[in-house]
């Protein structure tokens, strides 16, 4: 019975400490309970014995590769697992087969050979990873390791992904010859008579078209057409500018600004509100002008900006007094010119007595201001009816100081072009609708100070407000 065995290939797993051994049985013993291997192969690398023998308890499991000749009777595999006698397996009708030399070819499987010998095909046996060891050319191994190790990866990666992957992987991927097949012209042609036909809109050629850049805060659908001229005056002041946006503001006489102030304060908009809106926008755009978020930060504290207000004993006065206590609200270090007067005007009274509630500091005379230069000059000195303060000495000490400082200066709601500035200014805010500033003026700025829709009305003027979500605006001369 155990000469039925004899020429056998098998293979045997003696455990993770011996090994996996395969070769061709040469010897089965039963009263010694070994079995020994003719050119056997230990993991995969070929063994310097030409002969090993195992004894049963060393065996953990036994696998028949090939059968040679003869028959055997009862089962087509025999476990040696845990047995001290080995089974019996019967013989089947084997084909002839070549004997095995190299590792590669005791590696296949029991499964694979079934298949060969139902003579089916392994072309269906299509692996699903693609790098295979059959696609790479005779000399293009994959660089192993040298040593024991290396027979036993390469027996693995043949194992793993042995055969059934077409040849035609190697060739690379012809782009440009693909790419020449595809006529760009011919389908752009195509697309656009479809395009015609349907009633869409042709893209036509680069140089039928017209480029439209829009900005971000343009939008691409118009559905009526912009007016551009939006405030209609009863009377020109003699100089129109227009916003940003291409809105235009005429100017207005400075007869026309009396009766719409009268009207505002007849409506319930009283001297003390206007004064808080102007010192409010005021404020803002002095802010602005100084830095704004980027200078006053909680890191920057040390480097508080410095503002020296001008002001005179009207109402022009008490707006720039307004604005500086809102500045000095803002930690910003003002300082407050106002001459001694023995009677003043109850709005500037008021504001002053607000104003010294804060830290700005409040100075009479022109000594007292600072000898370098401040960061910002807010000129209130200019009145649009008592234009003999200019005669006054404090008022020309006070504009020689200015001049003189090289700081920037804003005037807040300049008189109109014909009275002169004393002071040149970088910018100038005016209230509501501008008046017709000179070339002194510098760019002219406008704030608004909360007058309903109907007080214009009443005045003869068609308005609607150029701001848009801005209490102050630029204009440019138009």
């Amino acid at each position: 019975m155990a000469a039925d065995w004899l020429g056998c290939l098998v293979s045997i797993n003696c455990g993770p400490t011996l090994g996996m051994y395969q070769g061709e049985v040469s010897s089965v013993d039963q009263s010694s309970q070994t079995i020994s291997l003719r050119q056997p192969f230990h993991n995969g690398v070929k063994c310097p014995v030409p002969e090993v023998t195992f004894s049963a308890i060393d065996i953990k499991e036994l696998k028949i590769l090939e059968i040679k000749n003869g028959s055997v009777k009862n089962t087509p595999t025999a476990s040696a697992k845990g047995s001290r006698t080995p089974v019996a397996v019967p013989k089947s009708d084997a084909r002839g087969a070549e004997k095995m030399n190299s590792p590669q070819q005791y590696s296949r499987s029991f499964g694979e050979r079934q298949l060969d010998a139902l003579g089916q095909p392994k072309g269906f046996r299509r692996r699903h990873n693609s790098w295979s060891s059959s696609s790479r050319g005779p000399n293009q191994m994959t660089p192993k390791k040298n040593g024991v190790k290396n027979g036993q990866m390469k027996q693995r990666d043949d194992e793993c992904f042995g055969d059934g992957v077409d040849d035609g992987l190697d060739t690379d991927f012809d782009f440009e010859g693909n790419l020449a097949l595809f006529d760009k012209a011919a389908v752009f042609s195509e697309i656009d008579t479809s395009e015609q036909r349907n009633g869409a809109r042709s893209r036509g050629t680069p140089q039928d078209q017209t480029p439209l850049r829009y900005r971000h805060d343009e939008n691409i659908l118009e559905a009526k057409p912009v007016v551009y001229r939006q405030i209609v005056v009863p009377q020109a002041g003699g100089k129109e500018y227009c916003t940003d946006s291409g809105l235009v503001v005429p100017s207005v006489s400075y007869e026309l600004h009396k009766r719409l102030l009268s009207v505002a304060e007849r409506h319930g908009l009283t001297l003390e509100r206007r004064l808080e809106m102007t010192g409010v926008c005021a404020s803002q755009m002095a802010l602005t002008l100084l830095g704004g978020p980027n200078r006053f930060t909680p890191k920057n504290l040390h480097q508080r900006p410095t503002v020296a207000l001008l002001c005179g004993p009207h109402v022009q006065g008490a707006q720039g007094i307004s604005c500086g206590r809102h500045l000095a609200n803002h930690e910003v270090e003002v300082i407050l010119f106002l001459p001694n007067f023995v009677k003043m005007l109850d709005s500037v009274t008021n504001e002053l007595t607000l104003f010294n509630k804060t830290d700005g500091k409040q100075v009479s005379s022109i000594k007292d201001l600072p000898d370098t230069p401040v960061d910002l000059i807010i000129n209130c000195l200019d009145c649009h009816e008592n234009t003999f303060l200019m005669d006054q000495p404090w008022y020309r000490a006070a504009a020689d100081w200015a001049n003189q400082n090289r700081a920037p200066v804003l005037s807040l709601d300049p008189p109109v072009s014909g009275q002169g500035h004393a002071v040149e200014a970088k910018w100038s805010l005016s209230l509501c609708l501008p008046l017709a500033l000179g070339e002194g003026a510098g760019r002219v700025y406008l704030c608004d100070i909360g007058f309903p829709r109907q007080v214009f009305q009443e005045v003869g003027i068609k308005y609607l407000s150029p701001f848009g979500c801005k209490f102050v605006i630029p204009l440019h001369s138009a």
